[in-house]
């Protein structure tokens, strides 16, 4: 489900992605044990074909979770842990956030193998 460098290992297209960016705000104490739990129970979740994340000093992350189906992703929005930590960010953890849903429909990966000529 991950590669090299982070990178997730996902099949070949179509699958879907969901891009999950945010700001912390300064309260953030439990969210990084939080954000580690829930990207290892996301990891194991049916239809789960990887993921990727990353913060930076602003505070401002990117989570990008990959997924077989629409199916898969309606079961990880309501799974029982994930809904309780969709609460506590929401009320704690977060000064803003965007959640976007895309069907991915084509994929590159390289620059090994990647002939632009």
């Amino acid at each position: 489900m991950s590669g090299a460098g982070g990178f997730a290992r996902t099949p070949k297209p179509p699958y879907y992605a969901v891009i999950f960016t945010s700001h912390l705000s300064e309260a953030d104490a439990g969210y990084a044990a939080m954000g580690e739990t829930m990207f290892a129970l996301a990891l194991a979740q049916p239809g789960c074909l990887g993921a990727e994340t990353a913060r930076g000093d602003d505070r401002l992350g990117i989570t990008v979770s990959y997924w077989a189906d629409e199916a898969s992703i309606l079961a990880w929005k309501a799974e029982a842990q994930h809904v309780a930590a969709q609460k506590h960010g929401i009320a704690r953890w977060y000064d803003h956030y965007e959640l976007r849903v895309a069907r991915v429909e084509r994929a590159y990966s390289g620059p090994e193998g990647r002939d632009l000529g």
